[in-house]
Order: structure tokens, then sequence, then C-alpha cells
């Protein structure tokens, strides 16, 4: 099925396997419920397999068994924001954070060093601190859609939105 193959692509773009987005999307797509091994079936792979990708979608809240039997059938989910904003909050959030956190260890060393006898340093601390203020714009953005996905109005919308505006503007006159 293409749209398994497309949609199993895309959610392996963001991290995870191929078959997660391939159960999902058959389940997505079926006209009812499937049980666990009419899905191994359809997408030829084994049943073990097929049980530990719906226990990890279970988890995901991304699909939920229809009726409380041992083999009970599957349907897809289709509020998949809650998700996306975990994986955002978890993830890209964390990478963002541990860059904000080196830059802003960098401008302190870089304004130490600047302070001593040879009154130098490596660093060009004015570009430091635009780099640092391109992961807050980052970061605000993030919690933006992370706040949207959460369906959650976002607080500082348009101030996020003048930053960012401000700092393209000045990236723009950067050599």
């Amino acid at each position: 099925m293409a749209v398994g193959d497309a949609i199993g692509a895309f959610i392996e773009w963001w991290g995870f396997k191929a078959i997660h987005g391939k159960t999902w999307s058959l389940l997505a797509l079926s006209r009812y419920p499937l049980p666990q091994t009419e899905i191994a079936a359809r997408l030829g792979v084994s049943r073990s397999l097929i049980s530990s990708v719906i226990s990890e979608l279970t988890d995901y809240r991304l699909v939920k068994a229809v009726g409380d039997h041992r083999n009970a059938p599957y349907v897809a989910r289709f509020d998949v924001w809650g998700t996306i904003a975990d994986v955002l909050r978890d993830r890209e959030w964390m990478l963002i954070e541990r860059v904000r956190l080196a830059l802003e260890a960098a401008i302190l060393e870089g304004e130490a060093l600047k302070t001593t006898a040879s009154g130098t340093t490596v660093y060009d601390l004015q570009r430091a601190r635009l780099l640092l203020r391109m992961t807050e714009v980052a970061q605000a953005a993030l919690q933006t859609i992370i706040a949207v996905a959460s369906a959650r109005m976002p607080r500082g919308f348009a101030g996020w939105l003048r930053s960012a505006v401000q700092l393209v503007a000045e990236l723009r006159r950067m050599p």
C-alpha cells in the first residue's frame, strides 16, 4: 500500500519506525476495526511484530482497542496532536535547550576572558548573543506549536512574532 509506505517513511523521518506509520495508516484507512492477525497478514509481517507495534501505538494514544477481550480489534485515533506535542516537548525542546545552555556558557566564558590581562577572546560575543537570540526565538516558536498542538491558546504570540521579525531583520544586516 503506497499510502502506508509514504506515511511510514514520514514517521521514520521523525525518528520512529516505518512499521508504526504503516500500521497506523492501515487502521486509519480501514472501514472497520482490524484484529492484530489481520494487520500482520495485510502488512506481510509477523504477528509478534504487530503485537509490539500495537502496544507502542497504544502507549502513544494513536490506536485503541474496540472492546475488552484479548483479541479485540483496533482502530486508529485521529487526534494525533497531543502525541506530536509530547514528542516535540520531549525531543526537540531538549535539543534546543542544550544549544541555549551551551551558548549562555560560551558568552559567560567569553565575558570572563575579556576581563583577563590579555583582554581578548576567541568568541565574537555579539555573534554569540545573536545565536542565543535565534535559539530563544526558536524555543518560543516551538512552545507556540506545542501549545497549539496541546489545544491551549499560545500566550504572547504577538510578542514572539515581533521578536522573530526583529531577529530576521538583524540577520539580514549581517555580513
